[in-house]
This record gives C-alpha cells, sequence and structure tokens, in this order.
C-alpha cells in the first residue's frame, strides 16, 4: 500500500531493522551486553497497554502515563500528576478517551506514522484539597464555576465532552497533540524474547505553543506493559493504576552529581525538525573542562551518517534547582567547534556558504575535519562562537543499578538555551556512563 511508503530507497519497505548502537568495549551499554536486532513495523501495531515511568515534562511537570489501544482504534490514556520529581506525590489525574486514525508513513519524520486522535471525554480526579486550589488558580472562571466548585478529591469530574469546548483543558496545558507521530520499536535480544518500546511525539518546551505543536522529535518511550525492560518494578505499579488509585512510585536512590568520565546515548535519539543522532559526552572536573561529539544520521536507526559535530569547552556548577529535586543548574561555555562532513553531498552544502562563515571556504571534504573557531562558528549549522547555555543536570541509577546523566532538554525552536531565563526545565534522553 503507498500510503506506507516514503519517497527514499531505505525506508521504501513497510519494515525495517538495525542493530543495537555498537559503542566499544567498557560501555555500560544494555545493547553491548546482548546482541540486540531492532525492527520497526510500518504501519505500527498498537494494541495493548503502554506504561512510563515518572516523566519530567517542559513547566516542569512531573508525570506518569498509561496508555491503552483497542483493536478498535479507540484508546484510553490515564495521566497521573505530580507535585514532585520523584512521582511521589499525586496532584491530579486525567483519563482521557478518544479514537485514534493512522494515517500514512510520515514524509517529514522517517520511520514513524502520522495519525490523527479525536478526543470523545476528558475527565479530571484530584487528589488533595491542596491541589484543587493549584487547579482552581489556572482554570478560567467558566470552569472554575462550572466544575470545581463541587469538585470532591477522588471522584472523577468531566473537563470535556463532545458537546463542549476546549477552554478548560487549554488552560491546563493539556494536549495529545503527541498522538500525531508514533512510532514502535521492538528489540529482539539474543537469548530470546523481546521489548516493545512505543515512542510518541514530543511535548513543545515552550508551555504557550504546545497546544498547537505538530511533533517531529519524539517523547522518552512508553514500555509495552507485557513486553517490557527487566527488572522494572515501577511498569507494574503504572500499569495497576486507576484515576482514583494513581501510582505512588518508590523513591529512586540518591546519586550524587558526579560527571567525571564519558556518557553515551543509550539509542538513535530525535530532536524536533528531524534530527537523528548519538552524543557522546566526557567530563573532567579537574580541569572544569568537557567534551561532546554529535553523530548526525540521516535515518531513525542512526545507521547512515551525514556530519559529526565536536564541541569542547568549560563549565561551572552552580546551586542546586530550584524547580527539579535532585537536578543542578550549570553554565557551559563552548569555545570550540569541529566538524566532519561523512557524506559529500553535506561537504557541497558546506562549501557553498560565504567565505569566512563557516571554516575555510571552498575546502570542505568528506571525512576531513573542520576546525570553525577561526570563523567563530558556522552560520549554517547555527553555531556561534565563543556562547555561554544555562544548562539544568542530574544523575541516577538505572534499574541495574548504572549510572545514568540527564542533560536539559534542547529548546524545540532549535535556539540555543543562551540567558539564565531559557533553562531547560526537562530533560533530554539519559546517557549511560562508558567510563570513569
Amino acid at each position: 500500500n503507498k500510503v506506507w511508503e516514503v519517497p527514499t530507497d531505505p525506508f521504501a519497505s513497510p519494515f525495517n531493522h538495525s542493530e543495537g548502537l555498537q559503542w566499544e568495549h567498557g560501555c555500560q551499554y544494555r545493547h553491548l551486553q546482548e546482541s540486540v536486532r531492532i525492527t520497526a513495523d510500518i504501519p505500527p501495531r498498537l494494541d495493548g497497554t503502554w506504561v512510563s515511568t515518572c516523566e519530567v515534562r517542559p513547566g516542569p511537570e512531573f508525570l506518569t502515563r498509561s496508555y491503552t489501544f483497542h483493536p478498535s482504534r479507540h484508546f484510553q490514556a490515564l495521566q497521573h500528576y505530580y507535585t514532585d520529581s520523584s512521582c511521589e506525590y499525586p496532584a491530579y489525574s486525567l483519563m482521557i478517551r478518544g479514537k485514534l486514525r493512522l494515517r500514512h508513513a510520515s514524509w517529514v519524520t522517517r520511520g514513524a506514522t502520522e495519525a490523527e486522535h479525536h478526543l470523545n471525554r476528558v475527565a479530571i480526579v484530584i487528589h488533595s484539597l491542596a491541589a484543587k486550589q493549584r487547579i482552581a488558580t489556572r482554570l478560567p472562571s467558566i470552569c472554575t464555576g462550572l466544575t470545581l466548585a463541587g469538585v470532591t478529591p477522588g471522584k472523577p469530574h468531566e473537563l470535556y465532552n463532545t458537546r463542549a469546548g476546549r477552554g478548560c483543558l487549554a488552560a491546563l496545558g493539556f494536549t495529545m497533540m503527541e498522538m500525531g507521530l508514533i512510532r514502535v520499536e521492538t528489540q529482539h535480544p539474543s537469548h530470546g524474547g523481546k521489548v516493545q518500546e512505543l515512542l510518541l511525539g514530543d511535548v513543545h518546551t515552550d508551555w504557550t505553543q504546545r497546544t498547537q505543536h505538530r511533533p517531529t522529535g519524539y517523547q522518552e518511550p512508553l514500555q509495552n506493559a507485557m513486553n517490557h525492560i527487566h527488572p522494572c518494578p515501577v511498569c507494574a505499579l503504572v500499569y495497576r493504576s486507576s484515576e482514583q488509585r494513581p501510582p505512588v512510585l518508590p523513591r529512586r536512590p540518591a546519586s550524587a552529581l558526579y560527571l567525571a568520565g564519558r556518557w553515551v546515548s543509550q539509542r538513535c535519539e530525535t530532536r524536533p525538525n528531524v534530527l537523528f543522532l548519538t552524543r557522546d559526552f566526557t567530563f573532567d572536573p579537574e580541569q572544569h573542562s568537557w567534551e561532546g561529539v554529535y553523530r548526525h544520521y540521516s535515518d531513525p536507526t542512526c545507521s547512515q551518517p551525514t556530519f559529526t559535530l565536536r564541541a569542547s569547552g568549560h563549565y561551572a556548577q552552580g546551586n542546586p534547582s530550584a524547580k527539579i529535586s535532585a537536578a543542578t543548574d550549570f553554565v557551559f561555555k563552548v569555545t570550540a567547534v569541529k566538524v566532519t562532513a561523512a557524506e559529500q553531498s553535506i561537504a557541497k552544502l558546506l562549501n557553498a556558504t560565504r567565505p569566512g562563515k563557516c571554516g575555510r571556504a571552498g575546502s570542505w571534504e568528506a571525512g576531513v575535519e573542520q576546525d570553525l573557531t577561526p570563523t567563530e562558528g558556522c552560520a549554517l549549522l547555527g553555531i556561534k562562537l565563543p556562547h555561554k547555555e544555562y544548562e539544568l543536570l542530574k544523575t541516577e541509577l538505572d534499574h541495574r543499578k548504572h549510572p545514568l546523566l540527564f542533560i536539559g532538554e534542547r529548546p524545540t525552536d532549535g535556539s540555543s538555551p543562551d540567558r539564565p531565563q531559557r533553562r531547560p526545565t526537562s530533560f533530554q534522553a539519559p546517557m549511560a556512563l562508558c567510563s570513569s
């Protein structure tokens, strides 16, 4: 069926696969500990329940999600919101019912499927009087008057149905635009079994844009409730939850922020506006120096390289974050950037830039690294040197007690967090410690 074809050879088939990322020996990356084949069906098979762990969305918002899809294409989504970044103290839950229609393979985000959703009903269950008061200050008077005056904590109350407008939902920053972009990946370990993950569209980092945002990147994946990473005690808690019984997650092991060593991506990552990449960071706390290697690709399995960007500089650790517990404010200074074009078409593009604007004019070659420092960056790639970025970092231990590093989420609009007020309030996918 041509609706599931996209106009490039690698994805002309409705089925694509890859091997897990292969970092060299010594990296604590689970795909290395076993040979893993990754497949993705287009269109995706969604039937079943998919669950998250504790998530941080821009704002910040703290939540867990449990989404159930039926063969009829109807879905029921539970979103539990919390007052804390460990998801221990529930504030309110949303119960969302609707229908999903898969449209076609995405021509923008390769390997994804575009979809449309239709909401039938959204109900809210408030879990405390304090949460009720906080929500009342966010809702317009028509919502407060009609809904919250008589709301009893623990009882569902309708916020939206097909006969009502969406004013109350917009005031909460509620949107299901994430349903517009879908990808299901299945990991096939060599020892048998499988792990399935559902990637849904990204949430805009600017609160005022989120209800209109058409995603081109992904959030952190949901795990299939039957075929998930083991062990995952949180998966069972979220799976068994309901709107009246939100999951109360166990406090995660404390992990003092310690950056020393090399940290690498755990999967092929996406950024809005169709960037596929892996990250490889090294920190030297004694020198307060860092280096980040960003390998960019043209495909969602990170197997077709386009260019590599190597940035370096210094950093300063600031105060504990006022918005997210266990996170810390940082300032990164980028003083040098080197770029390697992986294919001739990228080199040709860079050679077309004006002299003095992006490395040595006319001297770009595939496979040859160029220093952008003499030209103070590269306008074509959006790089300006030197520059500062106001960042947010935290470390945690994963289910195998391996360290994870979370670095602040990049602004959806592609800008830089170059001022304190632009400091991120959410995180990119965690990186695993490779060596220390």
